[in-house]
């Protein structure tokens, strides 16, 4: 089974993806903050810690900033996959390819998504069930400038896959679960 969880910043949205993984007795958390680049930054060194604290200790850890399709088919199949974040994802994958085009860069990440999608149906088939959190940036004022547009479009776009493709979709606000599918 694959649920998405969408929500704006700070919506609960992981606190709620972590309850669904309650009764699991194996899960794993993919990552995909760079951990390796947190250091310059303080409060995105600050929120890592604090996701790390929020998790059980029994839970495994696996940091995949870029090729979250690799870590999803590489799982344990009776683990419980938890993934946070497709958001920081999208943003890796833009940064990692910021010298193409956005052109260059929609076909790729969706591609990216696309594979994702794959391997967590074949997951699923295999009885895994995976939780993907995502942030809904689409709701805000439009971007000043073509790179803060670019990863809007593409976030909405990756959403509305993930979202189309899931078997439950869910949506944060104010700590509240609003079910979508």
């Amino acid at each position: 089974m694959l649920t998405l969880i969408l929500g704006g910043a700070r919506s609960g949205k992981s606190r709620y993806a972590q309850s669904l993984c309650d009764r699991s007795a194996q899960v794993v958390y993919i990552a995909t903050a760079r951990a390796d680049e947190v250091d310059s930054d303080h409060e995105m060194r600050e929120r890592v810690a604090r996701h790390r604290e929020d998790r059980p200790a029994n839970w495994r850890t696996v940091e995949e900033p870029l090729d979250l399709p690799r870590a999803v088919r590489e799982a344990p199949v009776e683990a419980t996959l938890l993934i946070d974040c497709v958001t920081l994802w999208v943003s890796n994958l833009m940064s990692d390819h910021r010298e193409q085009t956005t052109a260059a860069q929609e076909k790729l990440i969706l591609s990216q998504v696309d594979d994702l999608i794959l391997a967590s149906r074949r997951r699923s088939e295999a009885a895994g069930e995976i939780i993907v959190v995502s942030n809904e940036v689409g709701g805000g004022l439009t971007p000043t400038n073509p790179v803060g547009r670019a990863f809007r479009d593409l976030q909405g776009f990756a959403n509305q896959r993930l979202a189309q493709a899931a078997d439950k979709v869910v949506f944060i606000v104010a700590g509240l679960p609003l079910p979508l599918k």
